[in-house]
């Protein structure tokens, strides 16, 4: 069940909260997966590597050196930065232990293996809600938080449930367990919320006056495709999107080093405090930053860790990386654009995208994808306000 079809099925109504006091309906069990992609799928192929700090933990736990090639092939378009292309180390080592790292052996992000790809343009910020909104201007686009949910793709659904809206995050009063044998502890912070969209992050009584440099959320996947084919993009690969995030590094933890917190000083917009109820905004944000707030990376990346997940192209299956690598970790896949399918043991017969690079939601307490190897996912017609998405363009579409 997905994220929107569980909203829309529910018969539960409980009391309204959250900024916009609209009536929250209850959301099924598909949650988990569509707001988190925390994928806990054990694998015999999962690297129980230590951290990648220095170059022999990185051979340790299987990198290489990352070996950028190709120069700009012109002026860059507007907004946009240049990506060289080249090989690297694609995956993550088993970050439990080091400091930040969470609980999670990211098994899905596992084997470690060599990717190559071809050098190409990528937003350098999250695309925002000023760009959106010219986007929707031209062409009347009407996003899939804002259309009301059809009675035939919802039988036995309640009518009075079929109503247009989004996933909001809620922070609950007190504290909360983190997981429970339910599977669905993270309903205590997370509300279905008729109206809630990209205009009304919150609900109806919100809206984006004010904000138009921070990323646009509540996106589902056609969504941002609609967006990129407008403007003469595409979403970016897996493999594009993690090779861009590492910046030339090799087997780095973060798009700007082994240090979450080099010198004391906040590189990216994440969680501080007591999940899900208290967030201190240490980093000087409480939710969604505006973009370009926090430093690029090597490529001149802003928001690549943090801030609001980001589609990408391919369908999620945690075995992908298995299936391309092969038996030999040390040939190159070229190019790769994800599996033909997708497969999540959590939700099996539901089609999942894969998201990248955390948010301003994750922390070491509960989600630490902002680590960049990691991978997470989405159900593709669910929207939430942290999830968002950049764009990329090859060389040869520039115009």
């Amino acid at each position: 069940m997905t994220s929107r079809h569980a909203s829309a099925r529910a018969g539960q109504q409980p009391p309204s909260r959250g900024p916009s006091a609209a009536i929250v309906v209850t959301v099924g069990l598909g949650l988990a997966a569509a707001i988190w992609g925390l994928g806990r799928w054990a694998t015999s192929t999962g690297s129980q590597a230590s951290p990648a700090n220095g170059a022999a933990d990185r051979q340790a736990a299987g990198f290489e050196p990352t070996v950028p090639a190709g120069t700009a092939p012109g002026p860059a378009p507007a907004g946009m930065v240049w990506v060289p292309g080249g090989e690297f180390s694609m995956g993550c080592a088993d970050p439990r232990g080091m400091p930040f790292g969470g609980d999670d052996p990211m098994a899905d992000a596992r084997p470690i293996h060599r990717v190559r790809i071809t050098g190409l343009w990528m937003d350098a910020t999250e695309v925002t809600n000023a760009q959106f909104a010219a986007f929707v201007k031209a062409t009347n686009y009407v996003t899939v938080a804002e259309r009301t949910p059809r009675a035939e793709d919802f039988p036995g659904a309640p009518a009075e449930n079929l109503v247009a809206g989004s996933i909001v995050f809620a922070p609950p009063a007190g504290d909360v367990p983190l997981r429970d044998a339910t599977g669905a502890a993270h309903l205590r912070w997370w509300a279905y919320v008729p109206a809630a969209s990209w205009r009304h992050p919150f609900g109806p009584e919100s809206d984006i006056t004010g904000h138009d440099d921070d990323p646009v959320v509540h996106i589902a996947f056609e969504d941002a495709e609609a967006y990129a084919a407008w403007a003469g993009k595409r979403l970016p690969t897996e493999a594009e999107w993690e090779f861009a995030a590492r910046g030339g590094l090799t087997g780095a933890a973060y798009p700007w080093g082994t240090e979450f917190k080099p010198g004391g000083r906040w590189m990216a917009n994440t969680w501080q405090g007591r999940f899900p109820r208290e967030n201190t905004a240490a980093d000087g944000f409480p939710g969604i930053a505006p973009v370009g707030r926090y430093p690029a990376n090597a490529y001149g990346l802003h928001d690549m860790s943090g801030n609001v997940w980001e589609w990408c192209s391919d369908w999620y299956r945690p075995d992908t990386y298995t299936r391309d690598a092969g038996p030999d970790l040390r040939a190159v896949v070229t190019n790769p654009r994800g599996p033909a399918d997708s497969f999540d043991p959590q939700e099996p017969g539901q089609p999942k995208r894969v998201q990248r690079g955390g948010s301003f939601l994750c922390s070491d307490q509960y989600c630490s994808r902002y680590i960049v190897g990691t991978r997470g996912k989405g159900e593709v017609s669910s929207g939430t306000n942290h999830i968002g998405f950049r764009c990329v363009k090859e060389p040869d579409t520039v115009r």
